[in-house]
């Protein structure tokens, strides 16, 4: 692992106590170039984490709070007459920052959680007729509350399958915790933060992801793995290709992280719960389906070739 790689672990871990896993995958996330969506209770880190990640990479940071009352023209800008010069002039929304946090995404309508679609998956806005490039690297953080929560909007299908990975991230352990109740307080933390690495180091270690090596036999794996789910009468629907592509460039990702320049099946298999839990839903129980814990069936299920 490179010395900046391992500089953004070493603070991020400082402000975000107990959770080495959840911040290896957020990373994971980012050097795949992929969108990461943080789901769990308010109050346990969500959108400090999204901070810490911002400040010690260094990247242009927005942070846009969702409400019921948000329309699209509020993220992605709007054209403003000018009566000066009679012309339109357009201003840039929130969205054109290189990392977003839209924070409590669900409680938005889907006519505003749709605004975000175009922007994640071909990193460009389109408004009143003209295509504008967003900002590169282009990350999108997103955390939502429990869909059990009153004022939520569920996130649908063609939505949550544009987050290449999802994460929890739980309650503390007791020696976390301690930390958390007598340090510093964590917004002290987080403005005292120095970037730990340059721009055109991330850009690198992304292009060094894509060169993680991936054997026959890796790929036989995760072929083995999306054709279980979508055989298997476990689930309502199997994953897509896309999930596949996900899942294997999340593993390369996951591999460079562990210091390695090829992918092995133990890499593939510590991405999967966070690729596959938001796009896994159980047959017996539609509405509330434990997508980690299909995951993690799904390991015990597909044998290693």
């Amino acid at each position: 692992m490179s010395n900046p790689l391992q500089n953004v672990i070493t603070q991020t871990e400082q402000v975000i106590l107990g959770k080495p896993q959840q911040i290896r995958l957020a990373l994971t996330c980012l050097l795949a170039r992929g969108h990461l969506l943080i789901e769990d209770m308010p109050g346990v880190g969500k959108t400090t984490l999204a901070h810490v990640l911002s400040s010690t990479l260094g990247l242009q940071f927005q942070r846009i709070q969702f409400t019921s009352d948000m329309l699209p023209a509020d993220i992605l800008g709007v054209s403003i007459y000018q009566r000066e010069s009679g012309d339109f002039k357009f201003h840039a929304g929130p969205i054109f920052s290189q990392m977003i946090l839209a924070d409590e995404v669900n409680r938005a309508t889907p006519k505003t959680q749709s605004a975000l679609l175009e922007a994640m998956e071909e990193h460009q806005v389109t408004s009143e007729g003209e295509t504008r490039p967003l900002p590169s690297p282009f990350f999108v953080i997103a955390t939502q509350n429990p869909t059990n929560q009153i004022g939520t909007f569920p996130l649908p299908e063609s939505q949550l399958d544009r987050f290449m990975m999802r994460i929890q991230l739980g309650y503390p352990d007791a020696v976390a915790e301690r930390g958390l109740l007598s340090g510093v307080d964590r917004r002290d933390l987080i403005a005292d933060l120095k970037p730990q690495m340059q721009t055109s180091e991330l850009f690198e270690l992304q292009q060094q992801v894509r060169k993680v090596f991936v054997s026959p036999a890796l790929l036989d794996y995760v072929q083995a793995i999306l054709r279980h789910t979508r055989e298997s009468a476990r689930f309502v629907h199997g994953l897509s290709p896309r999930a596949g592509l996900s899942l294997l460039a999340a593993a390369r990702a996951w591999a460079l992280l562990a210091g390695r320049d090829a992918v092995i099946p133990e890499d593939v298999q510590a991405v999967l719960p966070g690729v596959a839990s938001h796009r896994l839903q159980s047959v017996h129980d539609t509405q509330a389906s434990d997508g980690e814990k299909l995951a993690r069936e799904l390991i015990e299920a597909v044998a290693i070739p």
